[in-house]
């Protein structure tokens, strides 16, 4: 058998010269590896610290869930952020990267929520003290095209992500749910009392996730501190213009009413389509509830404060005002000063007429209120954030 001799003496000095450089960088690479915070014992994020929250940001690329974790660092939690970039962005986390480098602060993993092993795998590897998942398909028209996609991603993803939970002792989960989950109640405003009879597989998915959190929580041994926001429309992006919303192109039929408005501002559409006139409304068209995404975050932060043990706090986040859909597009032409095309067209699937919160419990029992409420106001802000990054966040 050949055997290679790697100190051979009859070799030329300048290969032994090769050899010993080569272990001498092998060696200080080692040395950098064993510094950084991902190596083996030395991740900061696998175990805990005092006085250090650690929240897993599930959907943490996404449009609201960027603007959480942006929320949250500021505030110096330490954040893991988990997302397949479906419809998150990586360049919202490159964001997040570049303005908290620190090391221990934020790491981001790639992974799919449905994948159980690796669900298992990220919590066994991390150090979590809470949870806010917000991971989820979440447009009402393309649940009713896709009805076995969204249980998949909501019900299901929810269901691993608690039997992980459970597995390694974390307690606390901020659960982001909709008010679609109510349907089309027979009175407004929405209060959290009323019955939950949503009409499409949107709501009726986070409908089931809600029951399956609650059971849990009501299981012997559990011991969860839970906090379910059922939240309205959601508008707005960060003030200082750090991110934005930015759905794929190949969504922007599915998608909120502001991103179509400033896809028609910007001339990457030729119109606004708004859906529904014959509404039992003033105007004919959807009335809504529209919720600035700043404020929004404000409510996960104080129900994650106020999260306590084996108690349940279920709550609407929403201004307590409702605006019909041609409100809103009066007040986007205002915004953008562009004056929009609007084509009118039949209802869509699983839509409903009127809803808008009673916001009097999240004020009373978590002290929020919401702050951003002039409708024109955070669309101008959002619109801004448009304008300067009119191809989203780029490529991935």
């Amino acid at each position: 058998m050949q055997r290679m001799e790697y100190f051979d003496a009859r070799r030329k000095p300048h290969n032994v010269g090769k050899i010993i450089a080569a272990l001498v960088l092998t060696t200080l690479c080692i040395f950098v590896l064993k510094q950084s915070p991902g190596f083996g014992g030395n991740n900061v994020f696998s175990r805990h610290q005092p006085g250090v929250t650690h929240v897993l940001v599930t959907g943490g690329a996404g449009y609201i869930g960027s603007h959480a974790s942006l929320r949250l660092l500021k505030d110096n939690y330490r954040v893991t952020i988990v997302d397949n970039l479906s419809r998150g962005n990586m360049g919202a986390v490159k964001v997040l990267q570049e303005l908290f480098p620190q090391p221990g602060r934020l790491q981001f993993i790639f992974a799919d929520l449905g994948d159980q092993k690796s669900v298992n795998k990220i919590f066994a590897e991390n150090a979590f003290d809470a949870v806010m998942h917000f991971a989820a398909v979440a447009y009402v028209g393309e649940s009713t095209l896709e009805p076995l996609r969204y249980y998949h991603n909501i019900t299901s993803n929810t269901l691993l992500i608690l039997e992980a939970m459970a597995s390694q002792g974390v307690k606390t989960l901020i659960y982001s749910s909709t008010c679609a989950t109510y349907g089309e109640p027979e009175k407004m405003p929405i209060t959290e009392a009323m019955p939950q009879f949503p009409i499409n597989p949107y709501g009726k998915a986070k409908k089931m996730a809600e029951d399956i959190i609650i059971d849990f929580s009501k299981s012997k041994g559990a011991d969860m501190a839970v906090m379910i926001l059922r939240y309205f429309n959601v508008i707005g992006s960060d003030p200082e213009g750090r991110l934005g919303e930015a759905p794929r192109p190949e969504l922007r039929e599915h998608g909120r009413i502001s991103g179509a408005c400033f896809d028609a501002a910007l001339g990457v559409i030729p119109g606004l389509k708004v859906k529904g006139t014959d509404y039992p409304t003033a105007d004919g068209t959807c009335i809504r509830d529209y919720i600035d995404v700043t404020d929004l975050v404000d409510a996960h932060v104080k129900a994650l404060n106020k999260a306590e043990p084996r108690k349940v706090g279920i709550y609407n986040v929403g201004t307590g005002r409702g605006r019909s859909v041609n409100e809103f597009v009066d007040a986007c032409k205002k915004a953008t000063g562009v004056d929009i095309k609007v084509e009118y067209l039949n209802r869509r699937p699983g839509d409903y007429a009127e809803v808008y919160s009673d916001p009097t419990k999240i004020n009373k029992e978590l002290n929020w209120t919401a702050q951003y409420t002039d409708l024109k106001e955070s669309l101008s802000v959002a619109w801004r954030w448009q304008k300067s990054h009119p191809h989203g966040y780029g490529t991935n």
